[in-house]
């Protein structure tokens, strides 16, 4: 079989096909064509040596924000991928219904780097998130437009995939669980999952996970107090386990107030890991503390979380979420996106949103991306050289 592109050496690590060990990647015609060792070049092949280098499926950031432009918390997706590693950005709400084309058109059609979205029911998504202004857009029910979403939606399975809701006194002001119900009734209506955000009370994070259904996504689940998911003791509340025993996914979403070391190490401690690892990157946190995705990603590395797990909370499991089999893998067939990686050691300070510092030792370090099959960042390294 002739290959556009081989990755010739590198330490492969790709959780759907249970690798993690030395092999080569090859691509053609914009997929994984094979993933063993000692693959042969032809003349026209491209090949790249990553030997000494971590190559995994292409990263998927489960949470971000990237109507770059659209809202005012919109960063670019094409930027951003480059220096996270990330080949798929999942945008969770930052377009409602009134807004989405603008956000197809301009944004997602435009971007050299996958984009996929979780539309929300508010009928203007996420408008009133800046530095300055701070507008929740669950608070005014006037603003929920379930059947407009729904519409929105059902025409555009290509890019949807779930439909967003955020909940909380930030977002939600004294709506409670109100838009989490509308947000329910879209998906129940389109077959499509919910990703529900949830912050300070109310509602609590007791009274959203009792309202989602299996499949369903609780993003910012490590939060900080109030609305953690463990107890003063250090233990795991009983409805988070009984929600992810019926199936609820948990999603990190990193962002500017979503995430503490503390409720972490307690979740970590008692063996819950989460499904998926987020940045919720925006404006506002984009320069700290959420950083990047391979920063988010460093933190459960060096809060005890095998690198491995880490891995797939990035890229499998973050495809089944997606019920996108195709998407995080390297299986011959999947995405031609694969991620090169290094794990820098030494001595890094992290801080999650309270402002915790964790000095850790080591550092996941984005090196180079593979999209659609095609080698496409860093354009010129010495790094990488051809062979």
């Amino acid at each position: 079989m002739t290959y556009d592109l081989i990755l010739k050496g590198g330490h492969v690590i790709d959780p759907s096909q249970k690798i993690d060990r030395i092999m080569d990647v090859a691509f053609t015609g914009g997929k994984v064509a094979a993933c063993k060792p000692n693959l042969k070049a032809d003349a026209g092949t491209e090949v790249r040596d990553v030997s000494g280098y971590i190559v995994t499926p292409g990263l998927i950031d489960m949470h971000t924000h990237v109507y770059w432009g659209g809202t005012s918390l919109g960063i670019d997706p094409d930027q951003f991928a480059r220096t996270s590693g990330v080949t798929t950005s999942v945008d969770t709400g930052s377009a409602g219904p009134g807004n989405w084309l603008g956000f197809r058109k301009h944004v997602i059609e435009q971007s050299e780097a996958r984009i996929l979205a979780y539309l929300h029911v508010s009928f203007a998504g996420i408008y009133g998130f800046s530095k300055t202004v701070m507008v929740g857009e669950s608070e005014d029910v006037r603003m929920m437009a379930p059947t407009e979403c729904a519409e929105v939606a059902a025409a555009n399975r290509d890019l949807i995939v779930g439909i967003k809701v955020r909940v909380g006194r930030h977002s939600s002001g004294d709506q409670g669980t109100a838009p989490l119900n509308a947000a329910l009734q879209v998906a129940e209506q389109v077959g499509m999952p919910v990703m529900a955000h949830i912050d300070h009370p109310p509602p609590s994070y007791e009274e959203v996970l009792g309202m989602l259904r299996p499949g369903d996504v609780l993003t910012h689940a490590f939060r900080p107090f109030p609305n953690a998911p463990c107890t003063a003791q250090g233990t795991v509340k009983q409805e988070v386990l009984a929600a992810r025993k019926r199936g609820v996914l948990f999603d990190i979403g990193h962002g500017g107030g979503s995430f503490a070391f503390k409720t972490a190490r307690a979740m970590l401690a008692n063996g819950f890991y989460p499904d998926t690892i987020s940045s919720d990157v925006h404006i506002r946190c984009i320069d700290g503390s959420a950083f990047d995705q391979v920063t988010t990603m460093s933190k459960f590395l060096c809060m005890g979380m095998p690198l491995y797990d880490v891995i797939a909370a990035s890229t499998l499991n973050a495809g089944m979420m997606l019920q996108r089999t195709e998407y995080g893998s390297l299986k011959p067939g999947s995405l031609g996106d694969a991620t090169i990686l290094t794990v820098k050691e030494g001595k890094f300070d992290y801080v999650d949103v309270v402002g915790e510092h964790l000095i850790g030792n080591q550092r996941i370090v984005s090196e180079g991306v593979v999209l659609k099959g095609q080698w496409w960042h860093p354009k010129r390294s010495a790094k990488f050289r051809k062979v």
